[in-house]
């Protein structure tokens, strides 16, 4: 599970105007709208194309569990592609991002501040670059390592700095033993 990434898609998925397809037959026969063919889509969630073909027509209803989650997921990838993409795009250029969590988070300072890193509630607004290069480090692959890291500039940025006004000397944040993350645009 990545936290960070998880939470990015989450964040994204409820800028959704409809809601996805509910049922295995209806999320089966949306997949196979979306990528042309039985074949793709059994070869997708790793069944046989008959089993595909059995859910398109309502022959089969109920999915096993793990086949459940797998359509689930590809369904919600596709969803709404130009919706998904407009609420990127707003967060990055003029909405910014807002993170929630709850983690372990200290810096790196000059000798004498009080720089112990400790667990942490903190609901920061982040500004549009920062979620522009969360979405595009997401975008490429990144990983939830790197994810965290930009979160942690952003709060270095807007939380300890104030946008400048404080902590001009402080260094790097340090943000680790994450229990919770959540993003809202």
């Amino acid at each position: 599970m990545t936290l960070f990434g998880d939470g990015l898609e989450a964040a994204v998925q409820k800028a959704f105007t409809r809601p996805a397809p509910k049922g295995a037959p209806a999320q089966m026969r949306y997949l196979v709208r979306q990528l042309k063919g039985t074949r793709q889509v059994a070869q997708l969630l790793r069944v046989s194309q008959r089993t595909v073909e059995r859910y398109v027509k309502g022959q089969i209803r109920k999915p096993r569990p793990d086949l459940a989650a797998r359509l689930e997921r590809e369904v919600k990838k596709r969803w709404q592609p130009q919706i998904r993409a407009k609420a990127r795009q707003t967060a990055a250029t003029t909405g910014g991002i807002v993170i929630d969590t709850r983690a372990r988070i200290g810096y790196t300072a000059p000798v004498g501040s009080t720089d112990d890193a400790r667990v942490r509630h903190l609901t920061v607004a982040l500004p549009p670059q920062y979620a522009a290069r969360l979405f595009d480090a997401q975008q490429s692959g990144a990983g939830d390592q790197q994810l965290q890291q930009i979160a942690a500039e952003g709060l270095k940025e807007v939380y300890f700095q104030d946008g400048g006004r404080r902590a001009g000397s402080l260094e790097e944040v340090r943000f680790t033993d994450v229990e919770h993350v959540e993003f809202d645009l």
